[in-house]
This record gives structure tokens, sequence and C-alpha cells, in this order.
């Protein structure tokens, strides 16, 4: 904790320039550049089925179900500053103090947090970004954007990952460039192994490019609302039928 008080000049700067919005700002699927995501698909999936998927597959089969929770419980915990930091930027107080105890008591009694024990506590686990800050902030999404090696993200999401990136502990630590890899390519396989039960549905799918795009949004939508995201609006769908009605690129 003491290493994150490095941070804190950034902080205090984004919290001066904090507006207080009067509606969080909605995330679309709109498509503006299309073509460029899909490119950014096909290229991504190739990399999966070829290199990570393989991987994922590998770690999940010699690892046990007891050690891959200890492994998530780890990469979560330590990522996790970046969900109180953010709550106390959208005013999240209450919940920015839960989040900061559970950071605690899991870096401490749940031994670095291998072991889970703020949640038996009620101290459940919440999931914020910058992204969703800017949301709360009222800043719209703007276009849909497929990030190559990343993924799913919006003009307003793909940007605020630089901010995420300084609120890790291990940025401010000095680590071995060996340990520091060593972090991000067990992040990036446990995280895949993770979603490969939902690759058979993938496959069913008439456009899975098109599923996982609506389904990245409406979990953002989901998050930036706290579970409770509002109602489409008559322009929402309006603006939506003109895009169901092409057909997918090859």
């Amino acid at each position: 904790m003491f290493t994150l008080l490095r941070a804190a000049p950034l902080l205090l700067a984004t919290l001066a320039v904090a507006g207080c919005a009067s509606a969080p700002g909605r995330t679309t699927n709109e498509e503006r550049y299309e073509g460029f995501n899909r490119g950014v698909y096909k290229f991504n999936d190739t990399l999966d089925r070829a290199a990570l998927k393989p991987l994922a597959k590998g770690y999940r089969k010699v690892t046990p179900q007891f050690v891959r929770t200890g492994i998530g419980n780890v990469l979560s915990n330590i990522e996790y500053p970046g969900t109180f930091i953010n709550q106390f930027l959208q005013g999240k107080w209450a919940l920015g103090f839960k989040d900061t105890g559970r950071f605690l008591i899991n870096s401490t009694l749940g031994v670095a947090g291998i072991f889970d024990v703020a949640t038996p506590l009620g101290l459940e686990k919440n999931d914020e970004d910058f992204g969703q800050t800017l949301a709360v902030w009222g800043v719209s999404s703007g276009p849909f954007v497929n990030l190559p090696l990343l993924g799913p993200s919006t003009m307003r999401d793909a940007p605020a990952r630089v901010f995420d990136w300084f609120t890790n502990p291990l940025q401010y630590t000095d680590l071995p460039w060996e340990a520091d890899w060593g972090n991000r390519v067990i992040n990036v396989v446990h995280g895949r192994s993770e979603l490969l039960p939902l690759d058979d549905t993938l496959q069913r799918t008439y456009d899975p490019y098109v599923f996982i795009r609506d389904a990245w949004v409406q979990q953002r939508e989901f998050n930036i609302f706290d579970g409770n995201p509002p109602p489409e609006t008559l322009e929402d769908v309006l603006e939506e039928e003109p895009e169901e009605m092409e057909e997918p690129q090859q």
C-alpha cells in the first residue's frame, strides 16, 4: 500500500478534473470501424487457436482446481487496488473503504491473496476500472473497437487502460523482468482457461464476432450500472436496427 502513495499526484490530478455527471455515459455497439474490427478479430482468433487456447488447455489439464483457484485469487488481489481507487473516484466512498478493507485482509490473513478470506466476512468482490469511472462521469462510449491481443473495447475504455496500468502495485516494485513477464503470461493463460467452457457456445453462433461484441457491451453496461442497467430507449433500438439487418462480412 505504501508504494501506491507514489501514484498520489496522478490520482489527485484526476480527482481535480472529475465532473459531476447527471447520468452515466452509455456503452453502445456502434460499428464505425467494422472492417477494421473484424480484421482484428480474425487476427486475435488465429492467434488464440494457434497458441493461447492450447496453452490454456494444457494449464487446465495439469493444474489442480484448488491451485487454479489460488492463482486466480492472487492475480485478482494484485489488481484490486484499481477497484477501490475507482470506487473513490466515482464517489462510492462506502464501497471504496469496504474494498480497501477487502484488499488488506486478503493481502495479510489471506497470505498475499492466495485465500479469499474477505468474502466469508461479508466483503464481496467488486470490479471497477477507469473506463467505468469515465462512464460514471458522463463520458459516452463512442464507437466499439476491437484491439489487437486485448479484444473488445470502445473509444472511451481503450485509453482508460493506461490509468489502470498505474493502479497496479507491481508497477511500483523492482521485480526482475523474468518475474514481471512470468506474471503477465500466467495472467493471460489463466484468464483464457476460465473462458474455455464458453468455446462450444461460441462455435454454435451464426456470427461469433457479433456475439462477442454484443455480449461484451451488455456486460459493460451491467458493470457500469452496478448490476442494474436502465432499459433501452426507443432511440437505442432505432440505432441498432439497421445494423442487425446487415449481412456479416466474410
